[in-house]
């Protein structure tokens, strides 16, 4: 798997703080694993009717960044964006990544200075709370059919 999410070299470093995932030990897996949950319905409603399979990230950012704030711990920040609205990614001991950052296709974004983002107030929008726990339990089933120990070796050692 090839990884064009920004961060992603460096988040190889940083390691799950719970097991409620199997499977996922790193942004990496996470990513690896998101690339077969997101979908149209996990997308924000205002961008729905652009999503695509080949554009898996868009209006995901978020729901996806408090995910792996879940997973990884940190703390998520917000690049602001047109329109009052903000771009979302994670910071876990000041190592900066994007899950979600491949649907700017390769604009440049940028990540100092940013504020940080609290799940009360992105979740006070039902729809949105409604999405990242749709989008947690498209993980957990999914982990529980795909993420095998052998896999997981393979993840952590790159042997089977």
């Amino acid at each position: 798997m090839s990884y064009d999410f920004y961060g992603w070299r460096d988040s190889s470093q940083i390691h799950a703080v719970n097991d409620t995932y199997p499977g996922i030990i790193t942004p990496l897996n996470l990513y690896d694993a998101l690339i077969h949950v997101w979908c149209e319905y996990t997308c924000t409603p205002r961008l729905r009717h652009q999503w695509t399979p080949d554009n898996p990230t868009l209006g995901q950012c978020a729901i996806t960044s408090f995910l792996a704030q879940d997973i990884f711990g940190g703390k998520v920040y917000g690049i602001p964006l047109e329109g009052d609205s903000v771009h979302c990614y994670n910071v876990v001991n000041e190592c900066v990544f994007d899950l979600t950052s491949e649907q700017f296709s390769g604009e440049s974004l940028d990540y100092s200075g940013n504020t940080e983002q609290s799940r009360q107030v992105h979740f006070m929008r039902t729809e949105k709370e409604e999405r990242y726990e749709y989008l947690k339990a498209k993980l957990k089933e999914y982990c529980g059919k795909y993420c095998t120990l052998s896999e997981i070796s393979h993840q952590v050692t790159g042997k089977i």
